[in-house]
C-alpha cells in the first residue's frame, strides 16, 4: 500500500529538483538593487555584475556608492536613494528608466532594511515603529510601485528580502512588524502581477552577520532607550533586567548568526535566473530548523519557550 505512495513522492521530488535547476539563458538584463552599501545588497550586486548583468545599485551614502563602484566593472552603475523619501524614490525611478530604455527592468531586489530598537514593547514609542516601517515596509512598497511599469515592460521579477521573523515575531520592536507587512505586500503583489508576466519571490533569511544584526549597535540602542525610560518603568523591570536581557540576546546571536552571506545571495540569484523561481526561499540553518518549524507550532507552546528563554521583569505577576 505504501510503496506506490513512496514511489510517487520520490518521482515528484526528482521532477521538482529537475524543474528547479532549469535556468534562463545567460543575460545582460538590467537589475535594480536597493541598499547596496553593505551586506546582502553589496554582495549580490557584485555577483550579478560578474555574471554579466547590468546592475543598477542604489546606496544610501556616497561612500557606499564609491566603494562599490571601485570594485565593480563598468557595467555596474550606482545612484543615491533614501527609501524613506518619496522624492528620492521618484528621482531614482527616472534614473533607472533612463538606463533601461526600451528594454525595461528585468529584476528589482528590495534589500534595504534596518533593525531599529529590539526590546520589550512597553519600552518603545510609536516613532520607533514608524522609523523601521518607513524603511522596511513602506520603502519597498514605494520603490516597487514606482518601477512596476518598467518591470511589466520586461516581464521581469520582484524579489523582496523579508526575514524568518516575518513568520514568527520572536521579539518586540518594529522589525518583526515591518517584515510581516512586507510579506503581506509580496503575497498580494505576486497574485496581482501574475497576469502581466511579472513574478514575485520572497527571501526569508535566518540570522546572518550583517550591519542589521550588529550586536554592538543593537545593544547601544537598547541601553540608550533604557536610560530614557521613566523611573517607574525601570523600577517595574528591575536594574538587573537589562543586563540579563543583553546577555541572552548576545548568547543567541553568537550561537545562530551565520557569517556566510553567500547562502542568501545564492537564493537571490536563483530567484532572478531560474526559469521557475520559487515563491519563497529560507536561507540559513536556523530558518529551516528553528524559526519556520516554530511558526507552525501552537502559539501557546512558542510563547512558553520564549518566556522561558527571556528574563522576567522584577514585578511580573506570578
Amino acid at each position: 500500500m505504501w510503496l506506490p505512495v513512496l514511489l510517487g513522492a520520490l518521482l515528484w521530488a526528482v521532477l521538482w529538483w529537475l524543474r528547479d535547476r532549469q535556468c534562463l539563458p545567460a543575460s545582460d538584463a538590467f537589475v535594480f538593487i536597493t541598499g547596496c552599501d553593505s551586506g546582502f545588497g553589496r554582495l549580490l550586486a557584485l555577483r550579478l555584475d560578474q555574471k554579466g548583468f547590468r546592475v543598477l545599485a542604489s546606496c544610501l551614502t556616497p561612500s557606499g556608492a564609491e566603494d562599490l563602484q571601485q570594485v565593480a566593472s563598468s557595467r555596474l552603475h550606482t545612484t543615491l536613494m533614501d527609501v524613506t523619501d518619496p522624492q528620492s524614490i521618484q528621482q531614482a525611478g527616472k534614473w533607472v528608466e533612463t538606463h533601461v530604455g526600451e528594454a525595461g527592468l528585468f529584476g528589482l531586489v528590495n534589500n534595504a532594511g534596518v533593525a531599529g530598537i529590539i526590546g520589550p514593547t512597553p519600552w518603545l514609542t510609536q516613532d520607533d515603529f514608524l522609523r523601521v516601517l518607513n524603511v522596511n515596509t513602506l520603502g519597498p512598497i514605494g520603490v516597487t510601485l514606482t518601477l512596476l511599469p518598467l518591470l511589466q515592460q520586461a516581464r521581469g521579477r520582484v524579489v523582496n528580502i523579508t526575514s524568518v521573523l516575518g513568520r514568527l515575531a520572536a521579539n518586540g520592536g518594529g522589525y518583526c512588524v515591518s517584515k510581516f507587512g512586507l510579506e503581506a505586500f509580496s503575497d498580494s503583489l505576486r497574485r496581482d502581477m501574475a497576469p502581466f508576466g511579472v513574478q514575485v519571490s520572497i527571501v526569508e533569511p535566518g540570522f546572518f552577520q550583517t550591519p542589521v544584526t550588529n550586536l554592538e549597535t543593537l545593544e547601544d540602542a537598547l541601553q540608550t532607550r533604557w536610560a530614557r525610560l521613566p523611573p517607574a518603568t525601570r523600577a517595574c523591570y528591575g536594574e538587573a533586567f537589562l543586563t540579563t536581557y543583553l546577555k541572552v540576546q548576545a548568547r543567541i546571536m553568537n550561537l545562530i548568526c551565520d557569517p556566510d552571506l553567500t547562502k542568501v545571495s545564492r537564493c537571490l540569484e536563483h530567484a532572478l535566473t531560474a526559469r521557475h523561481p520559487r515563491t519563497r526561499y529560507s536561507p540559513g540553518w536556523d530558518a529551516k530548523v528553528l524559526w519556520l518549524p516554530a511558526s507552525y507550532l501552537p502559539a501557546s507552546l512558542v510563547d512558553a519557550v520564549l518566556a522561558w528563554v527571556l528574563p522576567k521583569p522584577a514585578q511580573a505577576v506570578s
